[in-house]
């Protein structure tokens, strides 16, 4: 069954089987948490069900999806050409930039948002019809907080009065970016991240090695999506570097090595807050180190830590990644 290949959700996929046994499915979903939790999966895991051909279970209103039917498959294989959306003809994928210009009646791509224009064509001109095929359709929003204002306006409608065989379901990891207008016509489901051990397992079920796959799941914050990109030896040479870089600035008795350090950083954000979480799981490792030795330096790496992870914040808030860079490893050698 797809829902039991979903990992760490239990309270989410639970409440989405209660509704399908029961036949309550609510016709839109909310489902907020981080990204890499296994989000998509559980929604291409409902619309399996939505969409699946064979009976019920006795004393159920809807099969959970038997994963062998031809719906059942179709809902999650996708398009091996862009625009990669699944086969199934009511298992509708929504993405900013997803789809060509032309086919969403567009004359530029869409590079901020997803349009009104997506919105026009792909969801209000078939949610007012029934289904292809099966017996429910299924429009599924990536980052449903990109979604424009008047995009977001021309859903509401839909999203409020759907036909009965229509179904929405968002994706965000940004919640509160959402209008409040879409997020009270929809059932809120929280997605938590992933611990560690189950992060693990899914990289060594990759064939990751084990050492690799422990390293990737302790930075990863509990996103598998995250810990498979920490897992390019290309980018754990650079936080291997940026790590040994920081450290020695740190040591160093003057300001000079912060300063190139921190010249170095460009506009890849991304790659600075792996940096960063790479060098606060260091001072978190020694840290604990530290304190089995009931060494006094356990007071010290505790502080580093907290030092890293403010720079973490200052980042996400959108600072300059020079300035952080320069400001954490100032702050490090001061000890505070």
């Amino acid at each position: 069954m797809a829902f039991d290949r979903i990992q760490g959700q239990v309270a989410a996929v639970g409440m989405l089987r209660r509704a399908l046994a029961s036949g309550r499915v609510h016709h839109a979903y909310l489902f907020e948490g981080p990204d890499g939790v296994g989000k998509e999966m559980t929604a291409l895991a409902f619309a399996q069900a939505m969409v699946c051909t064979s009976a019920p279970a006795a004393g159920h209103a809807f099969s959970e999806g038997c994963g062998r039917c031809s719906a059942c498959t179709r809902a999650i294989a996708f398009a091996r050409q862009p625009p990669r959306v699944p086969l199934h003809p009511d298992v509708v994928l929504i993405e900013r930039g997803l789809y060509p210009p032309e086919t969403i009646r567009r004359t530029r791509p869409e590079t901020q948002d997803i349009s009104v224009d997506q919105i026009r064509r792909l969801v209000l001109e078939r949610s007012s019809f029934p289904p292809h095929e099966g017996r429910a359709r299924i429009f599924i929003v990536r980052r449903a907080e990109e979604l424009s204002i008047s995009a977001a306006n021309a859903l509401l409608k839909t999203l409020e009065e759907p036909i009965a065989s229509t179904h929405f379901v968002l994706l965000t990891s940004r919640g509160n970016d959402l209008p409040q207008t879409v997020r009270s016509r929809t059932e809120l489901l929280r997605f938590a991240p992933l611990s560690e051990a189950q992060v693990r397992a899914i990289l060594e079920e990759r064939g990751i090695p084990a050492q690799t796959a422990q390293a990737a799941a302790d930075l990863c914050g509990g996103s598998a999506s995250a810990a498979l990109e920490l897992c390019n030896p290309e980018d754990a040479q650079k936080r291997d570097a940026f790590v040994d870089a920081a450290l020695a600035a740190m040591r160093s008795p003057d300001l000079a090595a912060a300063v190139a350090l921190a010249e170095t950083q460009g506009r890849d954000r991304n790659a600075l807050a792996s940096q960063l979480s790479a060098l606060a799981a260091r001072f978190a490792s020694l840290g604990r180190s530290l304190t089995a030795q009931r060494s006094a330096g356990a007071v010290a790496a505790a502080k580093s830590y907290e030092t890293v992870t403010s720079a973490m914040r200052d980042l996400e808030r959108n600072g300059s990644p020079a300035l952080v860079v320069e400001a954490m490893v100032a702050r490090l050698r001061g000890g505070v």
